[in-house]
C-alpha cells in the first residue's frame, strides 16, 4: 500500500510540473508576442519619422531655385515687354557690355531656365514639383523691380503640402540715384 501511495504520489508531482511547463510556455510566447510588437511599432515610426525628414530636406533644398533667380534678377537691366504672369525674360549685360537675355518660364511642374534663348535646365530637381509661380513687375521713378510668389511641393509627400516662397528684388542695372 505504501508503494502504492508513493507512486500516486509521484504522478501528481508529475502531472503538476508538466501543468508549471504549459503555463511557463504560454507566458514566454506571449511576452515575445508584446515584445515583437512593440520592436515592429518603432521602426514603423521610425520609417515615418526618416521618409518626413527626407521630404521636409527637399523642401529646404528648393530654396536654392529662388536663390538662382534672386541671383540672375538682380544682374538684370531691364524687363522684356513679353514676360508675363508665370514667365519672365529679362535683359542682362556681362563684364564687357555685351547685351543678352535670361529668362524663367514655368513648363507643366518645372520652371525652366533659358539664358540667350538656349535651355539651360530645370531649376527645380525631378522629386520637386513647382505648383505656381507669379512674377510681379514693378517699375518706379528709380528703377524697376520683380516681385515673385513660388509654390513647390514634394512628389514623394502623400499630404500634397505646398510650400511658399515670397521675394521682391531690384534689378540692380536699372537702379538710378
Amino acid at each position: 500500500m505504501v508503494v502504492k501511495l508513493k507512486m500516486i504520489k509521484i504522478f501528481k508531482e508529475k502531472k503538476i510540473k508538466n501543468g508549471y511547463a504549459t503555463l511557463e510556455l504560454l507566458f514566454y510566447i506571449a511576452f515575445f508576442i508584446v515584445l515583437s510588437l512593440v520592436v515592429i511599432d518603432a521602426m514603423i515610426v521610425m520609417a515615418k519619422s526618416f521618409k518626413e525628414t527626407a521630404i521636409q530636406a527637399e523642401l529646404v533644398q528648393s530654396g536654392s531655385i529662388m536663390e538662382r533667380m534672386s541671383r540672375e534678377i538682380r544682374g538684370a537691366y531691364s524687363i522684356d515687354g513679353t514676360s508675363t504672369s508665370t514667365d519672365l525674360k529679362l535683359t542682362t549685360k556681362d563684364g564687357a557690355g555685351v547685351t543678352g537675355t535670361v529668362e524663367f518660364s514655368l513648363v507643366g511642374t518645372d520652371l525652366r531656365f533659358l539664358e540667350n534663348g538656349t535651355l539651360v535646365g530645370n531649376l527645380n530637381t525631378p522629386n520637386i514639383a513647382i505648383t505656381s509661380i507669379s512674377f510681379t513687375p514693378i517699375t518706379t521713378a528709380r528703377g524697376k523691380a520683380v516681385g515673385i510668389l513660388l509654390g513647390i511641393k514634394s512628389n514623394n509627400d502623400i499630404l500634397n503640402r505646398v510650400v511658399d516662397f515670397n521675394d521682391t528684388l531690384v534689378l540692380r542695372g536699372s537702379y538710378q540715384l
